[in-house]
Formats: C-alpha cells, sequence, structure tokens
C-alpha cells in the first residue's frame, strides 16, 4: 500500500461532510463486516458518522455481528444526495453493486477497497490487492500502518469478515492473513466465541441445504458436483450457499463443484468452487468472475438453460 494512496485516503475522510459505504449485493461476512469495521474505524478515529447501506439479503448467520444494526437497506437512505465521500469494499465488478449504484455515480470523491481481480475499477482512489484472503485483510493492514485505534468491536468485525472468506482458514494462500489474525487474537479475539456466534442459521434453511446436497449430480467420473436449488428452495436459502459448497468439497475425489440457483424467472446465479484448479476463467465466460479457486456469476436465462451451458464450458476440463 502506497504512502501517497493511504495520504489521500486520510485527507478525504477529514474533509468529508457526508460518508457512505456498502459492498456487494446480497453481502457475505467479509462484505458486511468490512462495511460497518470501516464505518466504526471512521467513528473512532475521525468522529465522524458513516452511513452504512446494502443491497440484496444478509443472511440470518450474520444477524449477531457487531453493530449489524447500522446496515441500513437501499432504498431507505436518499442515495440521490451527493455525499463527500464513498466506500465501495468487496465489490467485485459493477454488476454486483446493486440500488448503490447512484450513491457512487454522485459521489465527490470515490475509494474502492477490494480483494477481486478487476480490470475496470470505479474508484478515485483504489486501495485493492487480489492477492489478499478479504477486504478484512487489507483494512487491517491500512489500520496498522496509518496507527488508527481499533476497539473490540472493529477487532471482531475484521476478524468475522477473515474467519468467512477464508472459510476459517481453508482457502488462505498466504501467511500475511494468519499474521493478521494472530494479533486479533492476541489483542482480545476469542474464534471459538465468533464461531458460535455465527451459528444462527434457521432450521428451514438448514434442511433445505442438506435436501440440496442430497440431490447432486456428479459428472466426470465423480470429479465435477452440479447441485441446483430451485425457486421454491431458493427462498430458504440463507446467502449464497456457502455451506452446499462446503459439503461437496468434503466428498473424496470431487475437485470442481457448480451450484446453480434460480433466483428469478430468467435469472440464474452460479457458484463455481474448485480445489486445486483455475475455475474463474469459467465465469468469466458467463460474464462474472472472481477468485482462482472461488468465483461466480449471475446469468439472465432460465436455469435448464444455464445448465446446459456451464455442463458445456465444462467439457474440456480435467
Amino acid at each position: 500500500m502506497k504512502a501517497e494512496s493511504l495520504k489521500i485516503l486520510v485527507e478525504k475522510i477529514k474533509g468529508a461532510r457526508s460518508i457512505a459505504i456498502a459492498g456487494h449485493k446480497n453481502p457475505d461476512g467479509d462484505s458486511l463486516c468490512s462495511v460497518l469495521a470501516l464505518a466504526q474505524l471512521i467513528k473512532l478515529n475521525f468522529n465522524k458518522d458513516a452511513i452504512c447501506v446494502y443491497d440484496g439479503n444478509i443472511p440470518d448467520m450474520l444477524d449477531n455481528v457487531p453493530t449489524r444494526e447500522k446496515m441500513k437497506y437501499f432504498s431507505h437512505v436518499d442515495l440521490s444526495r451527493k455525499f463527500d465521500l464513498v466506500f465501495v469494499l468487496d465489490y467485485g465488478t459493477k454488476n454486483h453493486i446493486g440500488g448503490f449504484m447512484p450513491a457512487i455515480e454522485g459521489a465527490k470523491f470515490v475509494i474502492e477497497i477490494d480483494h477481486h481481480k478487476n480490470d475496470n475499477p470505479m474508484g478515485d482512489l483504489c486501495l485493492n490487492d487480489d492477492k489478499s484472503a478479504a477486504v478484512g485483510e487489507i483494512i487491517f493492514y491500512i489500520v496498522k500502518k496509518l496507527n488508527w485505534l481499533r476497539d473490540e468491536t472493529v477487532n471482531n468485525l475484521i476478524a468475522v469478515s477473515i474467519l468467512t472468506d477464508t472459510g476459517f482458514f481453508r482457502y488462505s494462500r498466504k501467511g500475511s492473513v494468519l499474521r493478521a489474525m494472530a494479533t486479533l487474537v492476541d489483542d482480545g479475539v476469542d474464534i471459538d466465541y465468533l464461531a458460535n456466534l455465527l451459528n444462527n442459521k434457521p432450521r428451514k434453511t438448514i434442511l433445505t441445504e442438506a435436501a440440496v446436497v442430497s440431490r447432486t449430480e456428479f459428472f466426470n467420473h465423480g470429479r465435477l458436483a452440479v447441485a441446483t436449488i430451485d425457486a421454491n428452495d431458493y427462498k430458504n436459502l440463507d446467502g449464497r450457499g456457502e455451506t452446499v459448497l462446503s459439503l461437496l468439497g468434503q466428498i473424496k475425489g470431487v475437485e470442481y463443484i457448480i451450484l446453480l440457483k434460480h433466483q428469478k424467472e430468467k435469472q440464474t446465479g452460479v457458484s463455481l468452487r474448485s480445489k486445486t484448479q483455475p475455475i474463474n476463467e469459467i465465469a468469466e465466460a458467463l460474464g462474472g468472475g472472481g477468485h482462482k479457486c472461488a468465483a461466480g456469476a449471475v446469468v439472465q436465462d432460465s436455469l435448464e438453460n444455464v445448465r446446459a451451458k456451464v455442463l458445456d464450458l465444462f467439457r474440456g476440463v480435467k
């Protein structure tokens, strides 16, 4: 992180009279907790209140994270006003932003903090690192370099951000995220407490996830698992189906996992995971993107058509 970029970050926060922060639509643990952590940091270090905004649905498992009540649904916030400063975190591509877009387009200055590879960033200042495991990790090291104050709320929010986006470190690729968590633990974070905090799903969600896993189809001699969530099941889904992806990833011999979600009549969500092989190019072919082993897309087509297209893309994959 360049010193000049961090200097601009501080100057823009100091000079702003109005600040809004948002992540991607249907926020996960990293998106939600990074937004809340940054807002708390701005309050602690600059005595300014930032508006935290989201679009879509927040998983029930995140209901008990610190300061969750500060998140405001985008239609309940006047986003037509010209904010002095807007932060967009963990957004991936502009297609994933949703209802917060008017605030970005009308802002006097936009700062983005992201860990996704993106060839078309939107920020006037980009504090991005696609090698980081989570936006929470990037924020942790920004705070460290600027010597900002952190309190218990910030520490727990950053920890949840990291824990959820790394699958409790299963997807960690660098030691930096482990060193960040070690510091947070030394400062009082209780990982066991946070894990229990996240055990907060409705019964119908667990039963739906189990049913989806039981109906999974297997191809390519068992190396490819394809799970489908129909319209009825999607109503009971908590978040993006991470539990389904995790369970299928535990099966011996499975390398690739596809989760298809019937979100609307002509809209299908696609989540892609692999254990070791690149999978982001397949997501890009569907109009999405993501990381090497974890990617996804939203396709404006029926579930049946998207399923056929995804399977066709996998024909040449070993």
